[in-house]
């Protein structure tokens, strides 16, 4: 029972203000008001309305938003998501276009699981459907998973990541974002060595802390700075009564929440300081910068406690995957089997969670592929997000991911084009 008191307690904190906010709107928009009008009641009533729609959408998964697709003929196409492996902790599915010939790109999205969900992904999956099959790794909240499903850590996830892979099929193309950069990489050695006729054709890894050693930043100062200990007492709880996962250990979302947001406070409360004024002055809408950025900020996850400690202990501190020493079920994975799938690393000058040198890492790691199948980009203004969404990922990066792909789509025998090294980290 440790720690659960804790859990429901932030719920019931969550669950309050939310019952505030919307008490405030409720009341301050009783007609009756309307005879005596008073700018009070506005701003009572808008400071309800951002309240609750801000502690609402803490629990709430945000939807993918992406429900048609113009295709070349023209015409208007329904986008249904298909789920192609259902798992206890994350599903594989596809983006489906029916009436829209199969594409010949077909692109495994990895998203991360660190406390938001893969709709983060939702602007990068757009970008991607025009070119390409889309398949998503969908990562279930860690609080709606039972305890009899067992846990997931590191090792889970890359086997998580073979078995995606071997479902797609050899002509895939894996595209890794963020966290999950280096198990991508230790999932395609994986399947190098065991079955490297379901290996994809390439690997493109953006912004990953394959090596965080390589460029140290505030979060890989963190890592080193707290023990295992202090983050097991610290940051770890067990699910309330309310969720069916009651009882398993989880990083608490919202309290991964509390963390995102006190970096920038400050930010923060004037965004919403700023937005109940404008919606005191009618001036708001479900689609305006600041709802369309917190509807999916403020959407968090918890994650399965084995994950968590897991990333911290043997990729930030033991530094297993940049010193080559990761294990799966016992088996060291060597990242020098992967010998024909070209990779290519992504990063962004201005990127201050993995900064560069961190993901190009990886190209050293890979001792058995040839310099043909290596690829590297530094996107100068980019900031983490940057890299994969937004404009510096539209205009400059997505272009080059998708000749990259291009580039090594033929025979593994045979694909020996020069890998686009265009800016190399």
């Amino acid at each position: 029972m440790r720690y659960m008191a804790t859990y429901d307690l932030m719920e019931t904190l969550r669950n309050t203000n939310q019952w505030l906010g919307a008490t405030a709107l409720s009341m301050a928009s009783y007609p009756i008001f309307s005879m005596t009008p008073n700018p009070a009641f506005q701003w009572i009533s808008a400071w309800g309305e951002v309240t609750e729609r801000t502690f609402q959408r803490m629990v709430t998964k945000p939807d993918w938003g992406i429900h048609t697709f113009t295709c070349e003929d023209g015409k208007d196409h329904l986008v249904s998501i298909d789920t192609v492996v259902e798992k206890p902790f994350g599903d594989l599915i596809h983006f489906a276009v029916p009436g829209r010939k199969p594409m010949k790109r077909r692109v495994l999205l990895v998203a991360p699981m660190s406390g938001h969900y893969a709709t983060l992904l939702r602007s990068t999956v757009k970008s991607l459907l025009v070119d390409c099959e889309v398949f998503v790794t969908d990562w279930h909240n860690a609080r709606d998973i039972p305890v009899s499903a067992g846990k997931f850590d590191v090792e889970d996830y890359t086997l998580y990541l073979t078995e995606f892979m071997r479902a797609m099929g050899p002509d895939t193309h894996v595209i890794a974002v963020c966290q999950p950069a280096p198990l991508a990489l230790a999932a395609t050695a994986l399947l190098a060595e065991e079955e490297p006729e379901a290996q994809p054709r390439s690997l493109t890894l953006i912004g990953g802390p394959v090596d965080p050693d390589a460029s140290p930043t505030e979060v890989t100062d963190f890592g080193r700075r707290v023990t295992m200990g202090q983050l097991e007492e610290t940051m770890i709880q067990r699910v309330g009564f309310k969720y069916p996962g009651v009882g398993r250990m989880v990083y608490p979302g919202l309290l991964q929440l509390a963390s995102f947001i006190s970096m920038n406070s400050e930010k923060h409360a004037a965004a919403f300081t700023d937005q109940i004024a404008r919606v005191a002055r009618g001036e708001d809408g479900d689609h305006d910068k600041h709802n369309k950025f917190y509807d999916e900020y403020l959407a968090v996850m918890d994650m399965p406690a084995e994950f968590y400690l897991s990333t911290v202990e043997r990729i930030f501190k033991g530094l297993e995957i940049a010193k080559n020493e990761f294990t799966v079920a016992g088996r060291k994975v060597d990242m020098g089997k992967i010998t024909n799938v070209a990779v290519k690393t992504v990063e962004g000058g201005k990127d201050d969670i993995s900064a560069p040198g961190q993901c190009v890492a990886a190209l050293d790691l890979c001792t058995g592929l040839p310099e043909s199948l290596k690829a590297s980009h530094l996107e100068p203004e980019a900031g983490h997000y940057g890299i994969f969404a937004g404009k510096s990922w539209r205009n400059n990066i997505r272009p080059l991911v998708l000749e990259f792909i291009d580039a090594n789509s033929g025979d593994r025998k045979t694909a020996s084009k020069p890998a686009n090294k265009n800016a190399a980290a």
